[in-house]
């Protein structure tokens, strides 16, 4: 696939990856190649957050899963700072794309990607255009437009989080020590998402979320 029309300048970049080998083989790969220039290579959301602020890239290339918080989440974040964002994920299902596109993310791009793939799709979406993979686009549409299963009632960043620490098997005053909230929090989040879920129980919601893709 073609690059597009090549920037002047190198497209400014933050790369947000907590793996620190894989983080430091991209830097240097973009080190001298004219296309990204990599500002600031940082390992956690909160960390991102303040490169964004600081630097002002085109595009954030960001890991979901960081030691604070799913990357996903962090997304209208960032483009609130006028950043672009694209998903870096080691597994590119529709159920992980559908949820990236709806967060605002311009693309999404797997970590197997040659050099020259996640280059292009870095350019691609600094240039305004939207990245994903052809074999989930149709998948991702559907997800978005209520085609697909699953009710489509959208959890808050805090019924997610109570989700995922539920599927973890957290007790009610584990979640509420993990997220920093009182026990009656908890379980005002935990009814909503059986609710939204339209499970009986934490055990049926957990299961209900993996079968539609929601822990993913």
């Amino acid at each position: 696939m073609a690059h597009p029309s090549h920037p002047s300048r190198p497209v400014r970049a933050v790369l947000v990856e907590d793996h620190h080998m894989v983080a430091e083989a991209i830097r240097l790969a973009w080190a001298d190649s004219g296309e990204v220039e990599v500002v600031a290579t940082v390992g956690s959301v909160a960390a991102a957050m303040a490169e964004v602020r600081t630097h002002r890239p085109a595009v954030v290339l960001l890991d979901r899963r960081l030691p604070d918080g799913d990357g996903l989440d962090a997304i209208a974040g960032f483009e609130e700072w006028g950043a672009r964002v694209l998903v870096l994920t080691g597994e590119a299902t529709v159920s992980v794309a559908a949820r990236a596109a709806e967060a605002g993310a311009a693309g999404l791009v797997l970590k197997s990607a040659r050099l020259e793939e996640l280059t292009d799709a870095v350019l691609r979406v600094a240039a305004g255009e939207v990245v994903f993979d052809g074999g989930l686009l149709a998948g991702v549409l559907d997800k978005l437009t209520g085609r697909a299963k699953g009710n489509g009632v959208p959890l808050t960043v805090r019924e997610r989080q109570a989700l995922l620490l539920m599927a973890e098997g957290a007790t009610t005053d584990e979640i509420g020590e993990r997220m920093g909230v009182a026990r009656n929090t908890v379980r005002n989040h935990v009814q909503r998402v059986l609710e939204k879920l339209g499970a009986r129980s934490k055990l049926e919601a957990v299961a209900i979320a993996r079968r539609d893709g929601l822990l993913d």
